[in-house]
């Protein structure tokens, strides 16, 4: 991959378009920022990179976070116990040597775009290269503003659909989405399980009707066999817990054991979406 200036993110369609042409499912897994600190952040972006995955989701850690579990909760705590700030954050993004770096991708809740400017956000988080950004709480009022505001910022804005979601309601979502869609697995919480539901087989198939935007999905997705499942419907999975507690479970051992261990699971999971 060619070097990438801060200001000029890679952009999230070519990344699934380059996995589709090689028939592959998009893999991409969740970090926390600033777990166990930034710079073993930065640290896991590297490593993830090497293991080529397509994409990585970066949480921004946030007091009352949205539909996340236990685990990715634990993380956004530790996190924040360190003061982390989006200052540190956009710094610490924004000095990373992007070649051979996977797009990132921000979620992070609205209260935090809010608190700094929404369009300064934005833009901070393109001069930082992040190439998109999920906002899981966003407004459906001010999903067309954010959505041209991240445009005129070079950022795509990626929605969420649930299982639950009234599918009366998934044009308008759809208008306001680039990138991909965000599809969850599962109603509920961040989380490893057992198994994919036959839900989101259901409605995988039937968004695949309704938009030619990559399906990814997430909540959930823990294992190489869950890809299997999904191969053929979805685009690209996402994949938080599972890592996220390997961190956690780490916690007093030597960084590059940890570094280690969530490298072997990101080769495991880019060689099941290969497959």
């Amino acid at each position: 991959m060619a070097a990438q200036s801060p200001s000029a993110p890679v952009r999230i369609s070519e990344t699934f378009a380059r996995a589709k042409r090689e028939g592959r499912t998009a893999f991409m897994p969740f970090i926390t920022a600033g777990d166990p600190d930034l710079e073993g952040t930065r640290a896991l972006v590297r490593r993830l990179s090497e293991t080529g995955v397509d994409l990585i989701e970066v949480g921004f850690p946030y007091s009352d976070p949205i539909a996340d579990g236990p685990v990715i909760q634990a993380s956004y705590t530790r996190s924040l116990s360190r003061r982390i700030t989006l200052d540190a954050i956009f710094a610490a993004f924004g000095s990373l040597d992007r070649q051979g770096l996977a797009p990132l991708v921000a979620m992070a809740s609205y209260a935090l775009l809010m608190r700094r400017g929404v369009e300064r956000f934005l833009a901070d988080a393109a001069q930082a290269g992040f190439s998109g950004l999920i906002i899981p709480d966003l407004p459906a009022a001010e999903a067309d503003d954010v959505f041209r505001m991240a445009h005129a910022s070079g950022l795509d804005l990626i929605q969420l659909i649930a299982p639950t979601t009234d599918r009366a309601r998934v044009p308008s979502i759809l208008k306001s989405c680039s990138g991909f869609v965000y599809c969850l697995a599962v109603a509920g919480i961040t989380g490893e399980r057992e198994s994919v539901a036959d839900e989101l087989i259901q409605q995988l198939r039937w968004l695949k009707s309704q938009t030619e935007l990559p399906l990814a999905a997430g909540f959930g997705i823990s294992r190489p066999e869950h890809v299997a499942t999904l191969r053929g419907v979805a685009d690209g999975v996402i994949v938080g817990s599972a890592i996220v507690r390997r961190l956690e479970s780490a916690e007093g051992a030597p960084f590059d054991a940890v570094l280690d261990s969530v490298g072997q699971f990101s080769g495991e999971m880019v060689a099941a979406c290969a497959r």
